[in-house]
């Protein structure tokens, strides 16, 4: 698995995504499992990034969030230290129903000086703070972050709005990071449809941006199979990483085995 670039960091290009783990409610009917199987049983989530690190996974997301932490340090205790990328400042929102003000109330300084303790090149500003579009706050965060001396980044929901709205709201020399939704049906997205002549001209707003792109919700929470999504992403040149969530060892074994193909 190749790293990138970003400044004086090099960061895996591949990175195991915390969704799953944390039984996100946008999984639908499954959120139930993984709270049960996952969420809830910090030993089950140890195995599965024991297998992603087995098939050479080097990175992971992570939040402030004691089964998730758990999990990893027991990883890590049993030799599969990875690279952290921490997502800052994430809360108990409902996803499908987020209250942004209550998003904004979430400790995230707590959070910096946690992850500070890790090893973690990266930490992103979670998507219901960089959504809910106070851009004082999330300034403050970023500023924080990078005064840590790690690459810092922001995480939205809807790739297609925030986007329009960065450059004109925020100093773009805080951080240098974006992470967005991104798939072949615009799952997730912010975007109706996502034929040819739609994704170049999403592509080229957020190329205007200038940061390194990590995409996320690669799988569209399942909808789409791990080939769909690898054959897609194969020809995307703009992609710089993704991050990709597995519920099970198998899923573990049998993507990151089928991603080596691409």
């Amino acid at each position: 698995m190749d790293n990138f670039e970003v400044k004086d960091k090099s960061i895996p290009q591949t990175i195991l995504g915390y969704g799953p783990f944390m039984a996100e409610l946008y999984y639908g009917h499954r959120s139930r499992l993984y709270l049960d199987d996952l969420y809830n049983n910090p030993e089950n989530v140890c195995e599965v990034i024991q297998e992603a690190y087995d098939q050479g996974i080097r990175a992971i997301n992570l939040v402030n969030n004691s089964n998730l932490l758990k999990a990893y340090d027991l990883a890590a205790d049993a030799g599969c230290e990875m690279e952290v990328v921490a997502t800052i400042g994430k809360s108990d929102v409902d996803y499908l129903n987020p209250n942004y003000e209550v998003a904004k109330e979430v400790d995230w300084d707590e959070d910096i000086e946690l992850f500070s303790s890790y090893n973690c090149p990266l930490m992103l500003v979670d998507e219901f703070i960089v959504d809910g579009y106070d851009w004082k706050l999330t300034s403050k965060i970023l500023s924080e972050i990078n005064d840590t001396g790690v690459i810092s980044g922001i995480v939205t929901a809807f790739p297609s709005r925030t986007t329009d709205l960065l450059a004109n709201n925020l100093d773009m020399n805080l951080f240098d990071v974006y992470m967005i939704p991104f798939n072949s049906i615009s799952y997730m997205m912010d975007i109706n449809a996502f034929n040819a002549s739609q994704r170049q001209e999403f592509v080229g707003r957020v190329l205007k941006l200038n940061k390194k792109i990590i995409a996320t919700r690669i799988l569209a929470a399942g909808v789409l199979n791990p080939k769909e999504a690898f054959t897609f992403l194969k020809n995307v040149d703009y992609i710089d990483a993704i991050s990709i969530g597995v519920a099970k060892v198998e899923e573990a074994r049998e993507d990151f085995t089928l991603l080596k193909e691409y």
